[in-house]
């Protein structure tokens, strides 16, 4: 009874996961004779590990690149008085109308990496760079406009650059999503590595959502472990809805070495995708569900110096509630006005309402609406010896959530 009632609510949330699953084919650019009276712009840099769909309208497919592109695009955003911040206004018939609709409106295909670092340098903001890895179950068009979505109504002053990598955008292709991760975080790497040594940067964001977190971790440790640190201009991670399984998180960041990013993570109880995720990968615990106020997680993230925010009680028009991060105005405002600028988040001079319940980062002073800032310095790692690191045995390195699964089972044997 109980494989069958799992059954049935993997079926129950992929159906639900499959309308979610975006549009498709605005990816062809109009032609404006002339602005139109109260939209905006967002251009973006798109580096991607998929394969060209040989098609106007999506550009790229969800297939794997043997070799990485570059696109310059940009995107036409409605004007305010007619949109609703959070949402990606999709058009309803081609071609889209700028005054309702999400529209391209320029797409150039950069031939050579010198071509990125020639249109970097035109639309440097400042030095801070933003760079957006999409999640699960994406075409090439629904990463493009909720990118530029986020970039639009979170105010950042930041060059948008995103990283697109080879989702099939089919729900029972989950697995082939995974793997394409895998394939596309070196891709990943080396586009952070041309951004580190670019002179105009001064900062660089990385804002990851749900599969694309895993990706995003697994680029920063590959580099940490290849060149024996994190980037040093990589100064704030954000991960949204992480579908990483929570052990594995624990020894990813251990990874990362002695000097960390600073790691903020968006997480909410009541999302269904990583529900669904939990039951089709071996019901261990996914990072993005977990409660920020219940131990052992709540003495782990404070230990480290992770930032949790707790969404659960925000309300999103997703029915799955698992892109709260993008869709509530006052946290994409917060992304751009705090978190991009590596400021960190106090009771005092944040305001978010009622809907979001915690922030944990070595509180100090218990857990409120909105918790106190940082107080405690991510620790330093202490070096393993090679047979220590093959047992997986060493002291306390400041996160070590398998404690709580191994708690778990004991408490199913008795």
């Amino acid at each position: 009874m109980r494989s069958v009632w799992r059954i049935a609510v993997v079926l129950s949330l992929s159906v639900a996961l499959a309308a979610c699953g975006g549009k498709k084919g605005y990816m062809a650019p109009i032609a404006l004779t002339s602005p139109v009276a109260g939209t905006s712009t967002v251009d973006m840099l798109i580096a991607t590990t998929r394969l060209p769909s040989g098609d106007p309208n999506t550009l790229f497919s969800g297939e794997r690149s043997a070799r990485p592109y570059l696109t310059e695009l940009a995107v036409s955003i409605p004007p305010d008085s007619k949109r609703k911040a959070g949402q990606v206004q999709w058009p309803k018939k081609l071609p889209p109308d700028p005054e309702k609709d999400f529209a391209v409106t320029k797409v150039r295909q950069l031939e050579s990496l010198e071509g990125g670092e020639e249109w970097f340098r035109v639309h440097n903001k400042d030095g801070h760079v933003m760079v957006f890895v999409h999640g699960f179950n994406n075409r090439y068009e629904d990463a493009v406009f909720r990118f530029a979505q986020i970039v639009h109504d979170s105010g950042a002053v930041v060059t948008p650059i995103l990283f697109t990598w080879p989702s099939r955008a089919k729900v029972f292709d989950y697995n082939y999503d995974k793997e394409s991760t895998n394939y596309s975080r070196t891709g990943l790497e080396r586009l952070l590595k041309v951004l580190e040594q670019e002179k105009g940067v001064k900062d660089i964001t990385i804002l990851a959502h749900s599969m694309g977190t895993w990706l995003a971790m697994e680029a920063l440790r590959q580099m940490a472990i290849r060149d024996g640190r994190v980037a040093a201009k990589i100064e704030n991670v954000v991960l949204a809805s992480p579908d990483i399984d929570i052990d594995v998180f624990a020894r990813q960041w251990s990874d990362l070495g002695e000097k960390k990013p600073n790691i903020t993570i968006f997480v909410s109880q009541d999302d269904k995708a990583l529900a669904l995720s939990r039951f089709i990968s071996g019901d261990v615990q996914r990072l993005g569900q977990v409660n920020p106020a219940e131990e052992p997680y709540r003495a782990q993230f404070e230990k480290a110096g992770i930032t949790v925010v707790d969404l659960t009680k925000v309300k999103s028009e997703d029915s799955l509630n698992h892109g709260k991060f993008a869709e509530s105005p006052e946290i994409v405002k917060l992304i751009g006005n705090r978190l991009v600028n590596g400021q960190t988040l106090t009771d005092s001079d944040v305001s978010l309402g009622e809907g979001i319940t915690a922030v944990v980062a070595g509180t100090a002073g218990g857990i409120g609406r909105i918790a106190a800032t940082t107080v405690a310095t991510p620790i330093d790692l202490l070096t393993l010896t090679p047979q220590e690191q093959l047992l997986g045995a060493g002291p306390d390195t400041g996160l070590v959530f398998d404690q709580a699964q191994e708690t778990k089972a004991e408490a199913k044997k008795q």
